[in-house]
């Protein structure tokens, strides 16, 4: 294990009768902290950001998905516990990290680490949840394990401050602080996103772990799975929000990770994404992990915050592009004990 910092340069579940499966479903994640266990489902860089020799369109596209296994389920849940034993648990119900990190993967782990704030205020990933992936990962035989962000606030503060941090480095990670000579200019292939700075560490891993935190958004209405891959880009992100769902699916459709994994321990119910108020937070001890980061972010979208697909046009463009589905009551769901 590496423990290095880097200021710089890398089973279905059942359903009660009378209920149909997509209100049971929502049902699972609005009991959040209520008992039940389940599961189922910059602006300083773009002042410094600098612009080398662009990829080639056809090596553009990273794909880290793993194959398809019809005896497993698509999304898991864990609610009720600590963050550690949440994310245990929901990795295993979806078969557990060795399915998705092999020997001598470089493994590249993309938390939120955007907002200069506490934990408690959670404008960023949980910490412990952080840990105890980079933990799962060493224990699948990675070779090397990166946790990394390219935050909007100041980095140095952010990474600090949000506690992840020194919670990577205690459990052996690397952690890399986006150094504005580590990105690449890349030919994205997006209707929006055309040619952009990406942050090197994620061109150069193997497996992607998506480990975003499910949050308010003044302009979107939610930022859940997808809209946490704004932090791989440098430059003027700023300038994406005027065609923000064409944007989202674009940088989708380019970085698929290997698997999802949602903090939900605790969430951002308003004035996100930088929040602030610990009133504006809501404590529902649950952990999504998923293979389908569509069928996430339109659950979660729609358990905790009313949202239907319809609401949020990134979902369906997403659906038409092939990266999942939006009908996550028809996604395989499995159960997971304490």
């Amino acid at each position: 294990m590496s423990g290095e910092l880097h200021p710089g340069p890398i089973a279905q579940a059942p359903v009660p009768a009378g209920v149909t499966r997509r209100e049971a479903m929502i049902q699972l994640l609005r009991l959040g902290g209520a008992g039940v266990v389940a599961s189922g489902a910059g602006l300083w860089l773009s002042r410094h950001s600098v612009r080398p020799v662009a990829a080639r369109p056809d090596q553009a596209r990273r794909d880290h998905r793993v194959a398809a296994d019809p005896r497993l389920p698509h999304m898991s849940v864990a609610q009720e516990g600590e963050p550690a034993d949440l994310v245990r648990r929901a990795v295993e119900g979806i078969g557990g990290m060795s399915r998705f990190v092999s020997r001598q993967d470089v493994v590249v782990i993309k938390p939120n680490i955007a907002w200069d704030r506490t934990p408690e205020q959670a404008a960023n990933t949980n910490p412990e949840l952080v840990a105890e992936v980079v933990r799962q990962c060493w224990q699948a035989g990675a070779k090397r394990v990166v946790v990394t962000d390219v935050s909007c606030n100041e980095p140095r503060r952010c990474f600090q401050r949000s506690g992840i941090q020194a919670a990577a480095l205690a459990a052996g990670a690397e952690v890399i602080l986006p150094d504005p000579e580590l990105f690449r200019e890349v030919e994205l292939g997006g209707v929006v996103l055309k040619t952009w700075p990406v942050f090197t560490p994620f061109l150069e891993a193997d497996k992607v772990i998506n480990l975003p935190i499910a949050k308010h958004h003044s302009l979107l209405g939610v930022t859940i799975g997808m809209k946490n891959w704004y932090g791989i880009l440098g430059g003027q992100r700023n300038r994406l929000h005027q065609q923000i769902n064409q944007s989202l699916v674009d940088l989708a459709n380019f970085m698929l990770p290997t698997v999802t994994i949602l903090d939900g321990y605790r969430i951002l119910l308003r004035n996100g994404p930088t929040g602030g108020s610990l009133e504006d937070v809501a404590t529902k001890k649950t952990v999504v992990a998923s293979t389908d980061p569509v069928a996430l972010d339109a659950w979660v979208a729609k358990s905790w915050w009313n949202l239907d697909p319809e609401h949020l046009p990134y979902l369906g463009m997403a659906a038409d592009r092939g990266l999942g589905t939006v009908a996550y009551e028809a996604v395989p769901l499995a159960i997971a004990g304490q």
